[in-house]
């Protein structure tokens, strides 16, 4: 069986009310990569690995990778961690003119298309078709959504190529399987100021498949239409620099049943980063059972650097052996390359030099493939090796990972301990979406 079609058989399976769902990795760090490998190889099921239109696009996007780069990227971890390529379900998130928004819709849209063509070519086989951005010369008022006729037939459109593009280079593998909708808040929103965030409406929910239903036969996509399985929405989760807002079951009871009385599909959820394993337990058994996840990620992955950099500097300052000055190193990083982090993170000095360090938006995470930051963490990994890692400042610092030395699991070592720390994370998910096979 193919990674699509147990894809589709989890979803299945969810609808039937087994409580299964999948996580979705959405994070390109080479770290993140491998702990979602070894956790999805210890629980023997497929793992689903996306990027983002900006991330991964025919130009290269901000990491520098062309979908065709992507997929050898990952297939490349896989082979250093023994895991099956072809266990692993490549999709692609946010597809459309988002990158292009400042064009009119001609080019814009003309790019999008080709996009959606390299990433299908690239052999990527989920494809989530958004087109709700405004383009330049789209009419209507910015604080309100893009009309759903417009937003549909774009989407009918990359809908066409990617089939296309399917049948002339990919004609031996599984048709894509899509998703469509967005939770993208309305430009100027006041969510951040309120104590919740407020769920998709049914209504809403029903009118983007409806709608984009009604443009995919008027571009003869019936068969098509029959691969669509998720509607993206907002089902109450989101976080802020130092703010989560949990899921609340019965505030989005109604929009979890109306799934039920559509044929086949289910929710895909983004944004659950933070939440408790309790609350993603609860998303995927009510339905939003595909659950994206990427800020939490890299921020377990800087979580470990950190701690680990605090033990280096407890064991070698000391001794007067130079420490890697890691934390250091990224902060003045970030304050000489402003661009990724200084319009997410505003406030005085002070406000801004914690939100670098410890957001849980995580703007830290572009900033990991920099040289001067790679060589810090070289430092850093070469001085742990060279001198064994203290067992009680590992307990201080990190105690999961004292246990799992603890018991045996890992070995004391730098690698082995940052990788374990990251998966952390990816076990929570893991476990919510049952991904275990017995």
């Amino acid at each position: 069986m193919s990674a699509v079609d147990k894809f589709v058989q989890i979803l299945a399976d969810n609808r039937a009310g087994k409580g299964t769902g999948i996580y979705s990795i959405c994070s390109a760090q080479a770290t993140v990569l491998e702990a979602s490998m070894l956790q999805a190889k210890q629980d023997g099921s497929i793992l689903l690995i996306e990027s983002t239109s900006n991330q991964v696009d025919q130009f290269g996007g901000y990491t520098g990778m062309k979908p065709a780069d992507f997929v050898a990227y990952v297939h490349g971890i896989a082979e250093k961690t023994g895991y099956n390529p072809d266990d692993i379900l490549l999709g692609g998130d946010h597809l459309g003119p988002n990158a292009w928004q400042s064009e009119n819709a001609g080019p814009a849209m003309a790019k999008a298309l080709e996009l959606v063509q390299e990433y299908v070519k690239a052999g990527y086989q989920k494809i989530h078709l958004d087109a709700s951005m405004f383009c330049a010369d789209d009419e209507g008022d910015r604080h309100l959504p893009l009309a759903d006729e417009i937003v549909a037939s774009r989407a009918a459109a990359m809908a066409k190529v990617a089939e296309e593009t399917h049948q002339e280079f990919c004609a031996g593998q599984p048709a894509p399987v899509y998703v469509i909708g967005t939770e993208v808040p309305i430009p100027g929103g006041a969510q951040e100021e309120e104590e919740t965030v407020t769920p998709t409406t049914p209504a809403d929910a029903l009118k983007t498949i409806e709608v984009t239903r009604a443009a995919f036969e008027a571009a003869g996509l019936s068969e098509a239409w029959n691969r669509v399985c998720g509607v993206v929405v907002q089902p109450g989760v989101e976080f802020g620099d130092d703010q989560v807002f949990h899921y609340n079951r019965e505030a989005a009871q109604g929009l979890s049943e109306s799934i039920m009385q559509q044929e086949r599909f289910v929710y895909e959820a983004h944004s659950t980063d933070y939440q408790s394993e309790t609350g993603l337990a609860k998303l995927v058994e009510d339905h939003y059972c595909i659950l994206k996840v990427g800020p939490w990620l890299t921020f377990g992955y800087r979580e470990a650097l950190f701690a680990l950099a605090m033990i280096e500097e407890e064991m070698l300052a000391p001794r007067g052996i130079e420490t890697s000055k890691l934390r250091e190193t990224l902060d003045a990083v970030m304050l000489a390359e402003p661009d990724y982090w200084k319009k997410y993170y505003p406030g005085d000095s002070a406000e801004q030099a914690y939100k670098r360090k410890y957001s849980f938006s995580d703007r830290s995470r572009y900033y990991w493939p920099n040289e001067t930051i790679q060589a810090a963490i070289g430092t850093l990994v070469s001085n742990l090796k060279e001198t064994s890692i203290s067992l009680s400042l590992l307990s201080q610092y990190m105690p999961n990972q004292y246990n799992a030395v603890s018991e045996g699991a890992i070995a004391n070592e730098v690698d082995q301990i940052l990788l374990h720390r990251t998966q952390d994370v990816i076990g929570i998910y893991a476990r919510a979406c049952r991904m275990r096979q017995k």
